[in-house]
């Protein structure tokens, strides 16, 4: 085949109908052409020859022109696409390194392999346009709702024609009761694109909490234009959800407005949803009382918040212990979600009865190491004493104001708490050292005895056995299995180190070692953070 004038037209014609049935830009199509057909006369001039081919885009002429480089003499290697500037004065006037000298050779004729190896070029380059133009549509429709049309099922997974391509509903991402057919439209929610190699790839979701967030958007006009917030989303895909909201204006009822006139909005929401429940939660900055808002309808007594631990435990009445806790745990795990606390519900009569124990506990340690009778210990307790440590270094006046205690008996009370307090060291320090701790740990600035003999009976006996411990091996952490979140228990928990506190630790043992220079630790203090937030994502992982 060649490139005759009666044909030079038709490849802009072609060119313009592949380019309007893909919706991708003209000259991408021009250009692949001209790739092909440079490919094609490199076979028939020889592979080693730079020939290039420019398609006129008025009059479709194509040019077959073979370009040569001027190069250094010891840096000639491919004789057919370069010559040094000896050799080039035979073709141009005053030729220097790095010209470049441009001929037309006359066009070639494409046989039946060529032609075929032309098209081959020219699909590729239409289909690598056709992917790059759906990726850069989509990108920037991650986080949107789409209107799709289900095309087919595969191995539980929907296949949908999302307009400029296919999107792929995951099995998981599904919500639990719904089945499918070809041309069934439905609503889903652009959860990621990914640029892949087979082209991109955009994942849909209709279980996600944001599907809920951008569903109640569309239906609520003041959600839409920013005067009502939506501050968190807990789902139970198909059964149940709780989604908290908050007003910028005073005037307007957030609750009120996203269930709309005699339950309307809400209803199109829970319609949309396959008749999910949905408790719509007012939100407080407070977190005890968004808590009690957000385990409606179950009535709480009271709320005890531990904001290091993230913790919060919840007392109610007897007959609304069922309720809080929901069917299956429902509402307290939608609760948990939604406030992002680990809650513990118990009854009164159970506080109760914990709190005596406890009581109870305290005072039998004090009776026992101080050396008290039960009336006296029972005083220090009231008074809010939980440990020995707290008796030994309070400032004294604090100890005076119990009924009973003068100047002396407060110093006699602290001198025994110490007394007791440093034989316990004491002893930790030789238990350690019977279990082979060195001193290089034992001296260690931030580790108390207790903590040097766990330490010890984990078979960490040295700086460097520490050193190389991660900081959730110290402080604990949390490992998903199957989506199930199982608690690791850390050899320093027991003593209140926090993840933040085990990374200090670790890494003043590295600086102490020689193992990481102080002065880059100082200078990348954000790198030190995302390492402790990389680490507990380890440790969830």
């Amino acid at each position: 085949m060649a490139i005759t004038s009666a044909n030079q037209l038709e490849l802009l014609q072609t060119a313009e109908a592949v380019a309007r049935e893909k919706m991708i830009d003209p000259g991408l199509v021009v250009d692949a052409m001209e790739e092909s057909l440079a490919r094609a006369a490199k076979s028939r001039y020889g592979s080693e020859m730079d020939i290039r081919v420019s398609i006129d885009r008025k009059t479709g002429k194509a040019t077959f022109t073979r370009v040569r480089s001027v190069v250094e003499d010891d840096a000639l290697e491919n004789y057919q696409a370069e010559f040094t500037v000896e050799q080039a004065k035979q073709y141009m006037a005053d030729p220097k390194v790095g010209d470049t000298f441009v001929e037309e050779v006359p066009p070639v004729e494409m046989g039946r392999i060529a032609a075929q190896s032309a098209k081959q070029v020219i699909l590729q380059r239409v289909r690598e346009a056709e992917r790059d133009r759906q990726y850069e549509e989509f990108k920037d429709r991650a986080g949107t709702i789409i209107n799709a049309l289900v095309k087919r099922e595969e191995y539980g997974n929907v296949i949908v024609d999302v307009g400029a391509g296919e999107g792929i509903l995951r099995r998981n991402e599904k919500i639990g009761r719904e089945s499918y057919r070809p041309n069934d439209r439905i609503r889903c929610y652009i959860k990621d694109v990914r640029r892949e190699p087979r082209g991109p790839q955009i994942f849909l979701s209709r279980t996600a909490p944001e599907f809920m967030a951008e569903l109640f958007k569309m239906e609520v006009p003041e959600i839409y234009d920013g005067i009502i917030q939506i501050k968190a989303v807990a789902r139970d895909p198909g059964s149940r959800a709780k989604i908290a909201v908050i007003s910028n204006d005073g005037s307007i009822d957030p609750v009120g407005a996203c269930v709309g006139m005699r339950g309307s909005r809400v209803q199109a929401v829970v319609n949309e949803l396959q008749g999910e429940k949905i408790d719509i939660i007012p939100w407080n900055d407070d977190q005890p009382t968004f808590l009690v808002n957000a385990l409606q309808p179950a009535e709480v007594s009271k709320v005890v918040l531990d904001e290091e631990a993230g913790k919060i435990e919840v007392v109610v009445p007897e007959e609304q212990l069922s309720l809080a806790i929901g069917r299956r745990g429902q509402n307290v795990r939608l609760a948990s979600q939604l406030t992002g606390l680990d809650i513990d519900i118990m009854t009164e009569e159970e506080e109760s009865a914990r709190r005596q124990k406890e009581f109870e506990a305290r005072t039998g340690l004090f009776m026992e190491t101080l050396d008290l009778d039960e009336f006296f210990a029972q005083l220090l307790v009231s008074e809010g004493f939980t440990n020995l440590e707290e008796v030994a270094y309070v400032e004294l006046d604090e100890l005076l104001v119990i009924d009973g205690v003068d100047e002396a008996t407060a110093s006699e009370l602290q001198a025994r708490a110490r007394d007791h307090l440093e034989a316990k060291a004491k002893a930790a320090i030789d238990a350690a050292r019977a279990l082979g701790a060195e001193d290089s740990l034992i001296l260690f600035e931030g580790l108390t005895p207790p903590m040097i003999e766990a330490l010890a009976k984990d078979d960490i006996k040295t700086l460097e056995d520490f050193a190389t411990c991660a900081d959730w091996e110290l402080a604990g952490g949390w490992t998903n299995d199957n989506g199930e979140r199982i608690k690791d228990d850390g050899i320093l928990e027991p003593f209140g180190m926090s993840l933040e506190e085990a990374q200090n630790l670790v890494m003043t043992a590295r600086v102490m070692l020689g193992w990481v220079d102080p002065d880059d630790l100082l200078g990348n203090s954000d790198d030190a953070e995302d390492s402790i937030e990389d680490d507990a994502e380890e440790a969830e992982a």
